[in-house]
C-alpha cells in the first residue's frame, strides 16, 4: 500500500515536553552564594585553684536573644545589628558556650567534677553556676566586649555568690577570625573569673 505525503501526515506526533536536565556542578553556578564559614570558640588553659566544691554543675547558658541565631554578630552599635550571612557558629552558641566553659572549669578546679546541665551525667551538685550572657560582639573601636552575670548557689551549707563581667578584648586581627580568636580569650577570662567565685 502506497500512502501520499497527506496520508502520511496524519500519523505524525506531536512533539513532548521533556524535562529540563540540569547537570552536576552547573546548579547555582550563577550567582551563587559560597558556602558558609564554620567557627568555633577554642578552649584557653589558666591558672588551677586548689579549692572548689566537689561536684559542680553548670546550667545551660542563658544568651541575650540577639545572639541566639547561626550567624556570628559582628557588632550591636548604632542601634543596628552587623551580621555576616556566611559566618557562622559551628553549633548553637549557647551550646558551644557552655561545652568550653565546662571544659575550662574542669581545668582550673582539678578537684572538681563540673557538669553541663543539659549533659547524660548527673550527680547532686555542691554548686550551681549560672551564666547569662548579655552582650559578645565589637564596640565601635574593634574591641570584643563580653558582658555576663554570673550567680552561684552552694549546698552543704546553703550560701549563694554572684558577680557582674565586663570584659573586653582586642582581636590580633580585624576579620572575623580575629574576632573570635578574641572571644575565646574573653570566655577563658569568664572561666577564671567563675572558678574564682567557686573557691570556699
Amino acid at each position: 500500500m502506497k500512502f501520499g505525503r497527506r496520508r502520511l501526515a496524519a500519523f505524525s506526533f506531536p512533539a513532548l515536553a521533556l524535562p529540563a536536565v540540569v547537570l552536576p556542578g552547573l546548579v547555582g553556578a550563577c550567582g551563587a552564594s559560597p558556602d558558609p564559614v564554620l567557627y568555633t570558640i577554642a578552649v584557653r588553659p589558666g591558672p588551677a585553684l586548689p579549692g572548689g566544691p566537689r561536684v559542680v554543675q553548670l546550667r545551660d547558658i542563658g544568651l541575650a536573644s540577639y545572639l541566639d541565631r547561626k550567624e556570628i554578630v559582628r557588632s550591636s552599635e548604632d542601634y543596628k545589628l552587623g551580621v555576616m550571612a556566611n559566618t557562622w557558629w559551628g553549633e548553637s552558641l549557647g551550646s558551644m558556650l557552655g561545652r568550653v566553659l565546662v571544659v575550662e572549669l574542669s581545668q582550673r578546679l582539678p578537684n572538681s567534677k563540673v557538669y553541663s546541665e543539659s549533659g547524660a551525667i548527673t550527680a547532686d551538685p555542691n554548686a550551681v553556676v549560672g551564666v547569662n550572657i548579655q552582650r559578645l560582639d565589637t564596640d565601635k573601636a574593634g574591641a570584643l566586649v563580653l558582658l555576663a552575670q554570673v550567680a552561684v548557689e552552694f549546698n552543704r551549707p546553703k550560701r549563694s555568690a554572684a558577680r557582674n563581667f565586663a570584659i573586653s578584648k582586642t582581636p590580633p586581627t580585624a576579620d572575623v577570625a580575629g574576632q573570635v580568636a578574641a572571644t575565646s580569650d574573653a570566655v577563658a577570662e569568664l572561666a577564671d573569673g567563675i572558678a574564682a567565685l567557686l573557691q570556699p
